[in-house]
């Protein structure tokens, strides 16, 4: 279970602080499939971001009885000057999970070959990605986290992913942010939309659509 509690995120900026999200509740459960559909700008990074525990909020709680993982395909949390193979290790240890075991793994489905044992610092933003997903693939959590479509590769690698996570780990709870509505459509269960700092939830994706659609024209 993730319960995020009546939380708030302000950010200060040359004009004073602003509120991004204001009391936000939200319960996501085993296996639930949850969407939060949003404009550019509405929040929905930051609310990954404090799921995944990468950031706190201003007020309010998020108490977490799964494990969850980092947002998909993001490799900003990467040591530049440590290999991709070295990069692997520590998130490990990080998580506690076996290096050994993952490593045959992120070697298969990455692809990246020699890349490996080259430093993340040399590697173009798709070779991070394609690190990234597949560290995340190689250590099992309960939740994954998705920050828009995952894009990662070419049209056959990208095909690679989606069956990875949405096939083989489809008893997994997911959280999608998008202002995509037909993704959203496809991967989630039920979903909700953030607007003006505030999450409406709904029951039927697709009245969670009809009111995001309203809510942009």
């Amino acid at each position: 279970m993730i319960d995020i509690k009546d939380v708030c995120k302000d950010y200060h900026t040359r004009q004073g602080r602003r509120r991004i999200l204001d009391k936000v509740n939200l319960q996501i459960g085993r296996g639930d499939k949850v969407g939060i559909l949003g404009r550019n700008g509405a929040g929905k990074s930051t609310i990954i971001r404090m799921i995944s525990g990468a950031e706190l909020p201003t007020t309010g709680s998020i108490r977490r009885t799964m494990s969850v993982s980092w947002p998909l395909a993001f490799g900003g949390a990467f040591q530049g000057s440590l290999t991709g193979m070295d990069n692997l290790r520590f998130i490990c240890r990080i998580y506690g999970s076996d290096s050994r075991l993952a490593e045959p793994f992120v070697q298969e489905f990455s692809e990246l070959g020699h890349y490996l044992r080259e430093p993340v610092k040399s590697y173009s933003a798709g070779m991070r990605a394609r690190l990234a997903f597949a560290i995340s693939m190689a250590i099992e959590f309960d939740c994954f986290l998705i920050d828009e479509i995952i894009a990662v590769g070419d049209s056959r690698f990208h095909e690679k992913c989606h069956r990875e996570l949405f096939d083989r780990r489809r008893d997994r709870s997911l959280v999608i942010v998008s202002h995509d509505a037909g993704y959203i459509r496809e991967h989630c269960s039920r979903a909700a939309v953030l607007v003006a700092g505030k999450l409406h939830q709904f029951n039927e994706v697709q009245e969670a659509l009809e009111f995001y659609h309203a809510s942009t024209n």
